[in-house]
């Protein structure tokens, strides 16, 4: 088996192999793919695994920015891990990720994610269940009775507009303490505002992109770092209340809007799980945000085989909303004692209570309380990849 960076002569056969794991592609959408992925090709972000000639799996890196707790870092955002049917429960797709793992390393990624077709294979690599994308069903009349506080002025967007809706995405996820949103970069983001299909309005600090599906509205993005500014996208989707009856849209768990609509007898919102792993563990906690009332020192160990420069005993010191965790030297006598999956779980704020109840954590339990008062976090996506 070869290991290898995929070239534009691959693509036919890389297309293929996606036709047969994940079904037809149009050909609006296979071109869409090409224009996605041929950047990505020289930059070493699409593997793949070839048996002499023939191409058996392939893994794709995205570069995102991610946040966590409003501050930004490089995430590697893992899709497009396909195995040829012939070529399953051989071990390839466990090498095609060993080998995205190390990628992702190599390209200065400190954290991956990824939106899971299945999930052991993953889980076995040190990536765990972490956020959800999540998405909600409104009542259309409900949002045009959204009342306006000020008025906001609002354009229509295109493609010249992408390094301000960069900008926008950063401002308001910051502004938020947002955990777990990604941004794709200024190409990508130029070729999204160029959908013919779409309906896109820009504000100073917040936009929203919209669409007809069927009778109803799809909401793909609304963020706003303002009240004002959020009644005013929310109320505009709502104009359309005579003719869609619902709209669907992507939202944050706490989003402002269920807290605007007037009448709020109860939540419909489904939810598209995703997994994250902590790949270079000293750069990410040093790049996460953290709670600024927390202090906390203490000592933890990490068990990660598959990158070993994680494993071993860590000292985290928290204070001042960041952190920094440097090899430990003299060990207390009872350590907590994480698995790579537990220490990527905990980072995105899954509860030290719910990993001990799955074995991921185990030893001394005495610093539990502040480790979950120093990671908390309810961490969503608004992209799916």
């Amino acid at each position: 088996m070869e290991l290898r960076d995929l070239t534009v002569d691959d693509l036919d056969a890389v297309t293929d192999n996606r036709r047969r794991a994940f079904g037809p592609v149009s050909d609006a959408e296979q071109e869409d793919w090409v224009r996605l992925v041929t950047p990505m090709l020289g930059e070493g972000r699409y593997l793949g695994a070839f048996d002499g000639p023939r191409l058996v799996a392939t893994s794709r890196i995205n570069d995102f920015t991610q946040w966590w707790h409003g501050r930004q870092m490089s995430m590697g955002g893992i899709a497009s891990v396909t195995v040829a049917p012939e070529d399953r429960g051989r071990g390839v797709g466990r090498t095609i990720m060993q080998a995205a793992l190390d990628r992702c390393a190599h390209l200065g990624h400190p954290i991956s994610a990824l939106y899971p077709a299945t999930t052991r294979i993953y889980r076995s690599l040190g990536w765990e269940h972490a956020g959800a994308m999540h998405r909600a069903v409104l009542p259309t009349e409900a949002l045009r009775a959204i009342r306006q506080t000020e008025p906001v002025e609002i354009r229509r967007m295109g493609p010249g507009d992408a390094t301000e809706a960069v900008s926008v995405l950063r401002g308001v996820h910051a502004a938020t303490r947002a955990c777990g949103p990604v941004c794709w970069g200024v190409a990508a983001w130029e070729s999204r505002l160029a959908a013919k299909d779409d309906f896109m309005y820009l504000a100073k600090d917040g936009f929203v992109i919209y669409r007809w599906h069927g009778p109803n509205l799809e909401v793909s993005t609304l963020v706003a770092a303002s009240e004002a500014t959020a009644r005013a996208l929310w109320s505009l989707v709502g104009s359309s209340a005579s003719i869609a009856k619902s709209v669907h849209a992507v939202v944050a768990p706490d989003d402002p809007v269920f807290w605007l609509i007037g009448d709020r007898p109860k939540d419909e919102v489904g939810q598209t799980r995703w997994m994250f792993r902590v790949v270079d563990l000293a750069s990410a906690v040093s790049r996460r945000g953290f709670p600024g009332g927390v202090t906390l020192e203490t000592v933890i160990q990490v068990d990660d085989p598959q990158r070993p420069a994680n494993s071993g005993p860590w000292h985290l010191s928290i204070s001042g909303g960041s952190a920094t965790a440097q090899p430990a030297g003299t060990l207390p006598t009872a350590l907590p004692v994480f698995t790579a999956g537990a220490f990527s779980a905990l980072f995105a704020g899954v509860p030290t209570a719910t990993l001990r109840r799955t074995g991921m954590l185990t030893g001394s339990a005495d610093g539990d309380a502040a480790l979950d008062a120093a990671f908390q976090a309810r961490p969503h996506m608004l992209d799916y990849f």
